[in-house]
């Protein structure tokens, strides 16, 4: 082909030569031709310029030489390219289609968190409507202060449940997963079933437990009696009421841990939100550790290390229930003559709690489930130990109300280390701050 321009252009320069020769000027001649040569280049090009600018339905124009392979090659493109854009359209409107069939909503969002697209299901769900809510922000529409929490912290690890901002009776799980460069997909389910059935099953153990409460009281006390009277009790009579009170005693703890958990699953509101010494607290959990440990005959090195004055929004019954539970159970597995630490340090991330031993640890398959209610890692050495089998839940529960996290690392036999993450916006510095402040 580059063989067949150049005879074309010497073509060109002949013509322009015979006519420069019959003219009597031979450049004239030359630049004559060339003249055309270009005139009729132009005119392709402004051909080419016109019907690019047209649809692709119009016909395409005839070319000659190297022109007419552009207009070949591009018409080729342009095929191509409205075949792809055929095929996308017919993939989206599946896409729309199959989105109208689920029963949960989907919603796509930009970068910025505006609304892109949604189906049917997110309309009903969220109320939504095409007109109107266009490119508006997500938490604009969804304006709950947990919902702008967990939007804007981005982890979006565990799912979030709220009431419809349509209807508080209706109770949604939203999920949201990033895709792209910063764009996210929210998927919204009506939970509403599930979630009475989660409110019937905390109120039946909640009733249940109050109903148990009593009766174990007067056993309770009716024992401790009993066993005051050691004189008059024969030998096999005596243990026997020593066992029965230690196992009213073990219910009595189990009673009291499901009615805790009980209203930190009902009860959302932290309840009596105060700024909470951390220095008193810690150092009450430490004697409390060390007269667990003698009580279990346990020579235990118990240290607490926490350097300067610390102060923590929240509530304190809380918080001492979740700290001191970690303790308890590095006291309850952890042999005699193990080191414990209780650790409280803050930095930019916010303030930390760790409780780090040296005892018996935990294998790694057992470490997700551990905060799962009444999970036993050895069922064996938990009811030796006179644990209930939900202090983590607790602590879990009362973690996620002060919108904190638990971290888990352990080995077995080279113990265990729990940690509690606060956000810094309830740390000493943001308190002083705020404080200054006003």
């Amino acid at each position: 082909m580059p063989f067949f321009y150049f005879k074309a252009i010497l073509l060109c320069l002949i013509v322009g030569s015979l006519l420069g020769i019959l003219f009597n000027s031979l450049a004239w001649g030359v630049v004559l031709v060339l003249g055309g040569l270009l005139g009729w280049h132009y005119h392709q090009l402004n051909q080419l310029s016109q019907w690019l600018e047209q649809n692709s339905d119009s016909e395409m124009p005839e070319g000659f030489g190297v022109w007419s392979n552009i207009f070949n090659d591009i018409d080729r493109l342009q095929t191509r390219h409205a075949q792809s854009q055929a095929q996308l359209k017919a993939i989206f409107r599946r896409m729309q289609k199959s989105s109208t069939a689920l029963k949960e909503g989907v919603v796509m969002l930009d970068a910025q968190g505006n609304l892109d697209w949604w189906n049917a299901a997110a309309k009903r769900l969220l109320g939504l409507k095409r007109s109107e809510n266009q490119g508006d922000v997500i938490t604009d529409l969804i304006s709950h202060p947990r919902f702008s929490r967990y939007f804007l912290n981005r982890n979006y690890t565990d799912p979030l449940e709220l009431p419809s901002p349509l209807n508080r009776n209706i109770s949604l799980q939203i999920s949201i997963t990033e895709i792209g460069k910063n764009d996210r997909l929210l998927i919204v389910r009506d939970i509403t079933l599930l979630h009475k059935l989660e409110v019937m099953r905390q109120d039946f153990i909640g009733n249940v437990s109050h109903e148990i409460k009593t009766p174990l009281t007067v056993i309770q006390g009716y024992l401790e009696a009993f066993l005051e009277q050691t004189a008059h009790l024969q030998g096999p009579m005596q243990k026997g009421m020593e066992e029965m009170l230690y196992q009213a005693k073990r219910m009595d703890n189990l009673v009291n841990d499901l009615l805790m958990l009980s209203r930190l699953e009902i009860d959302s509101q932290r309840e009596n939100e105060t700024q909470i010494d951390l220095n008193q607290l810690l150092s009450n959990i430490q004697k409390d550790a060390k007269d667990l440990a003698q009580q279990q005959n346990k020579r235990q090195e118990i240290f607490l290390d926490i350097n300067q004055p610390a102060t923590i929004i929240g509530s304190e019954k809380e918080i001492f229930s979740a700290f001191s539970n970690l303790a308890y159970n590095a006291v309850r597995y952890t042999p005699d003559g193990g080191k414990i630490e209780f650790r409280w340090w803050a930095d930019k991330k916010g303030g930390h709690f760790s409780v780090i031993d040296d005892g018996i640890g935990i294998a790694s398959q057992h470490l997700t489930r551990l905060t799962e209610r009444f999970y036993r890692v050895d069922d064996s050495r938990s009811t030796a130990s006179g644990g209930t089998g939900l202090g983590l839940a607790i602590v879990k529960h009362v973690l996620l109300r002060h919108d904190a996290s638990l971290e888990i690392h352990s080995c077995p036999g080279k113990g265990s280390t729990f940690s509690c993450h606060f956000p810094k916006r309830l740390t000493t510095d943001e308190i002083q701050s705020g404080q200054k402040e006003a």
